[in-house]
């Protein structure tokens, strides 16, 4: 039967096609690791590297370039932590503790050519350890019940609530009025505001002549008298004419 570890799928979290390994002297005191205590120019192994992941543990697979044969691992647990070191005077160099099938275990010295290749290793053990540990979150809170109150929004015993539905009120239309308080009446459907009266007419008042209405009276005088000789003409032919047919009434056969 396959254990838990054994079961999980394991993971590439980085991949850099060289680096080096070299012996580093046995620590002897607590102070930094130098890297310039090291043989730089000549190290002892050079090969490809693969950074994976299976479950919560990282694995620091050290393999031959061409093969792909494993040369030496360092299972990772946590880090920072002592499996995998910084030294105090570069940045593309690491402490590594690797380890064999029968637990036992050394400390060797990696180095990368190229600073991004060293950022990029560090950074793929960060990034999975952040999801370790978010991961441990999630099950902590999944397990601890919830004690804080919760908000109580139904309806109590006996209480009820009224919706009045189809019931709205009327707007107000009431014409608005001017400041003034006055309101301001609408112009007649399709007719047309007169033009105000000329200055002319409101700031100089004319007097009307005398001799104009005289002559306007004389004028009146005489349209009477015209209308009243043509109305005593017309009725004079019209007696004529009923003379004239009297005479014809009054002759008698003979």
């Amino acid at each position: 039967m396959a254990t838990e570890g054994q079961s999980e799928y394991e993971s590439v979290l980085c991949v850099k096609p060289e680096v080096s390994v070299y012996r580093i002297p046995p620590r002897a005191s607590n102070r930094a690791i130098r890297a310039a205590d090291w043989k730089l120019d000549a190290p002892d192994w050079t090969g490809r590297m693969r950074v994976t992941a299976r479950g919560k543990a990282a694995f620091v697979k050290l393999e031959d370039k061409i093969s792909g044969e494993l040369f030496a691992q360092a299972p990772v647990e946590e880090y920072p932590g002592i499996t995998v070191e910084t030294v105090s005077d570069s940045s593309r160099y690491f402490v590594l503790r690797i380890q064999d099938d029968n637990g036992r275990s050394a400390f060797i010295g990696i180095g990368f050519g190229d600073r991004g290749d060293a950022f990029d290793f560090n950074v793929a053990l960060q990034d999975h350890f952040k999801w370790v540990k978010q991961e441990d979150e999630f099950k902590k809170q999944a397990q601890t019940p919830d004690t804080t109150p919760k908000l109580d929004l139904g309806f109590k015993e006996g209480q009820t609530i009224t919706l009045n539905i189809g019931q709205s009120k009327k707007r107000d239309r009431s014409r608005p009025q001017s400041s003034g308080g006055f309101g301001l009446l609408p112009p007649p459907p399709g007719g047309k505001l007169a033009p105000p009266p000329s200055s002319r007419s409101t700031n100089h008042s004319t007097e009307p002549s005398t001799g104009g209405s005289d002559t306007g009276f004389l004028l009146d005088l005489d349209g009477s008298n015209s209308n009243s000789a043509g109305w005593e003409a017309s009725n004079t032919a019209t007696t004529a004419s009923s003379d004239l047919w009297g005479d014809f009434d009054s002759v008698s056969p003979k």
